[in-house]
């Protein structure tokens, strides 16, 4: 018997966790300063991408996935954000900023087909 959770079978949730990951791994080099400034800013931004994406799937209405979704990707450009900040302070390279830019990109172009499939299934719904 499958024991998963429907979102963990979406490839956007997949790919957004381990993109979160990546992070925590990332800011275990921070210095420790920052532990309770970026590094909880960063980590916790990351955390709701997956997090708004998994609470989406649970709801039962289209409009409400999409909310969620919306949400998850106000989430990535924040933690992208983040992310520019800890290059700015000189805390990751500018090659480490371009590796998460690209995984960034990667999860957006994911998080809006996602939404471009919902809205059309809200849509042939409302017909």
């Amino acid at each position: 018997m499958n024991s998963n959770f429907g979102f963990e079978e979406l490839e956007v949730w997949k790919k957004s966790r381990i993109f979160k990951n990546e992070i925590r791994l990332l800011t275990k080099y921070f210095p420790p300063e920052e532990k309770f400034k970026l590094i909880d800013q960063i980590i916790r931004s990351s955390r709701s991408i997956n997090s708004l994406i998994a609470e989406g799937h649970g709801r039962f209405s289209y409009p409400d996935q999409i909310h969620f979704c919306i949400q998850a990707r106000g989430s990535l450009a924040e933690t992208i954000n983040h992310l520019i900040d800890a290059f700015d302070e000189a805390y990751i390279t500018n090659e480490q900023l371009e590796t998460f830019k690209t995984s960034g990109k990667e999860i957006e172009r994911l998080l809006n087909g996602y939404l471009s499939y919902l809205r059309k299934k809200r849509d042939e719904e409302k017909s």
